[in-house]
């Protein structure tokens, strides 16, 4: 991500002039909301530091955008991109309702209404300026739905943001499918917000027109023209132009706006989720019959010729992050990629390019060319749940919590070696809230729209971890071998370390998941219920009459 200064003299490029200041009706949303917060408690001392050190930098990260608060994404970068502050206010509001519905609600604010989200807003001395020249990757549905169960299922939302991805999707689908082969393209780095990364050099920084760059059109701009487009390195109107990009990134934009306005239509009973569904599953075909290499099993961009470009790129899980790949595809690039030591399992996992192509070096910085990146962890925890690979995701998590116990710096970047920690200033929003994430994933509870998840892994530690949600208590307590789980201090289950109990928010018990990497022997004590049994890496099994009974398993992949 960079900062980008855009003239807004064109009238041509913006298409009509906005109101741009937070609207009076969305306001309704943040004066009516429960506080919430996360306290956490364990006898590892060193896990108790990061922990305590991440809930305070995240505070830091909090500030003023005009009247309200938000979280900015920390670290070099002091404003609000697309692709990463959504996304943070949906994990956020757990801790601070509040910020997280500013977070997500002031890019709906912003929205041309032509459709276009806003790829970053700056706060200049007070005065909001949203910027239009880069997608900076649509990381925006699934958190704005997810806080519609955080507002209490507040519908007046839920319309608003049906209208706002209804339009996000038929922008991106009139200006970024110029030849009209179904798929959709990128136009600059910054569409998909990969700063820096080799794949692309030459290409434009930024892109704010509705038609995509070509020679002919930069010949006619003038030097001053060409710095505006890309303040940082300016256009060369003799370089070659290699985009339009067919891209799995916009491909999966597309997806998950459909996929979103599809859940939202069966809460809205509008009658459109059928419909929604049917075009998000047209998405997921073009990019496996037009992107996918079964050979390779995974994912290539082409270029402006429709030729593939080869690079091995970890957007392959990004795609996973919106949900558009298949559970076979995810299976096999999980399988074959993901979990190969000589490709993304490097000693810090999830590098942006494959360890061992030949695009992919280890430059530090803001650099999506190889280093592993803080945001991509945070992608991954969504990634990898999405296709019910929780074992694995335990082994990207524990590695990530390793790796920043040893400098307790929560920066951009990791080495994919030596695990350090690059020299990027300290706390950068992603590595803060992925450090949250993955305590409340493995050793406390989440609350995922209308269930919640009671986790514990196989550790030696003990720890308490409770959260405050729509006036209620809920808190999960292990002491020794035995996990407790209390709503409103009531005791409701008791289990063994090693996995996770799902449960509706009134703790009925929906099923049971194996989280670690081995089989775990499981107790589960409840009212009427004394049970055991042996739970398997990524197997969901279903309590029935105190037996155990498998509702799907995915196959745990080791690295290899």
């Amino acid at each position: 991500m960079r900062i980008i200064k855009f003239n807004l003299q064109s009238a041509i490029l913006f298409l009509t002039i906005c109101s741009f200041s937070f609207k009076i009706n969305a306001q309704s949303f943040r004066d009516q909301l429960s506080p919430t917060s996360v306290v956490f408690k364990t006898s590892d001392s060193t896990l108790q530091k990061l922990y305590n050190k991440a809930e305070a930098e995240a505070k830091n990260n909090i500030i003023e955008y005009g009247k309200h608060k938000v979280m900015k994404e920390g670290g070099q970068y002091v404003s609000l991109w697309l692709e990463t502050q959504p996304m943070a206010g949906a994990m956020y509001a757990k801790r601070n309702l509040e910020v997280a519905t500013n977070n997500i609600q002031i890019f709906m604010d912003y929205q041309r209404i032509d459709g276009r989200l806003p790829g970053v807003i700056y706060n200049r001395n007070g005065k909001i300026e949203p910027n239009y020249a880069q997608f900076q990757g649509v990381y925006f549905p699934m958190p704005a739905f997810e806080l519609f169960y955080w507002l209490d299922k507040d519908s007046n939302y839920l319309s608003k943001l049906y209208n706002a991805l209804e339009q996000c999707d038929a922008y991106i689908w009139k200006t970024r499918d110029s030849d009209k082969n179904g798929c959709l393209e990128t136009w600059c780095i910054f569409d998909n917000g990969e700063d820096h990364s080799v794949r692309f050099n030459g290409y434009p920084k930024a892109w704010a027109y509705d038609f995509p760059p070509s020679k002919d059109f930069l010949s006619k701009l003038s030097k001053e023209e060409l710095q505006t487009n890309c303040k940082q390195n300016s256009i060369d109107t003799t370089m070659d132009i290699m985009v339009p990009i067919e891209s799995m990134d916009m491909m999966s934009y597309s997806y998950s706006c459909r996929d979103v306005l599809s859940l939202i239509s069966k809460e809205l009973k509008n009658g459109k989720e059928d419909y929604w569904r049917s075009k998000a599953n047209e998405v997921q075909i073009k990019i496996k019959d037009y992107l996918w290499d079964d050979k390779r099993k995974a994912c290539f961009d082409k270029d402006k010729n429709n030729k593939t470009l080869p690079a091995l790129l970890h957007n392959n899980l990004r795609c996973m992050y919106f949900g558009s790949f298949s559970s076979e595809m995810a299976d096999d690039f999980i399988h074959y990629h993901l979990m190969n030591k000589k490709e993304f399992w490097t000693p810090m996992p999830l590098p942006s390019i494959a360890a061992n192509d030949s695009s992919f070096r280890n430059i530090s910085g803001n650099n999506w060319s190889g280093q592993p990146q803080g945001l991509t962890f945070q992608r991954s925890i969504s990634a990898m749940e999405n296709y019910g690979h929780y074992a694995e995701l335990s082994l990207i998590g524990q590695t990530f919590l390793n790796a920043l116990s040893d400098s307790m710096r929560f920066t951009q970047q990791f080495d994919p070696f030596t695990k350090k920690s690059d020299q990027t200033k300290d706390g950068y929003g992603p590595s803060i809230l992925t450090t949250l994430e993955f305590v409340s994933r493995f050793y406390g509870i989440h609350i995922s729209k209308d269930i919640i998840n009671w986790s514990c892994l196989d550790t030696k530690q003990d720890f308490e971890y409770t959260q405050v949600w729509n006036k209620n208590t809920y808190l999960i307590k292990k002491n020794r071998e035995m996990v407790s789980c209390f709503i409103n201090n009531k005791l409701i289950y008791q289990f063994s370390k090693g996995c996770r109990l799902v449960t509706d928010m009134n703790g009925k018990t929906i099923n049971i998941i194996g989280i670690e990497t081995k089989d775990e022997t499981i107790k589960l004590l409840a009212d009427k219920i004394s049970t055991s049994f042996t739970v398997k890496p990524n197997f969901v099994y279903k309590l029935i009459d105190d037996k155990a009974e498998v509702l799907s398993s995915k196959g745990f992949f080791q690295p290899k």
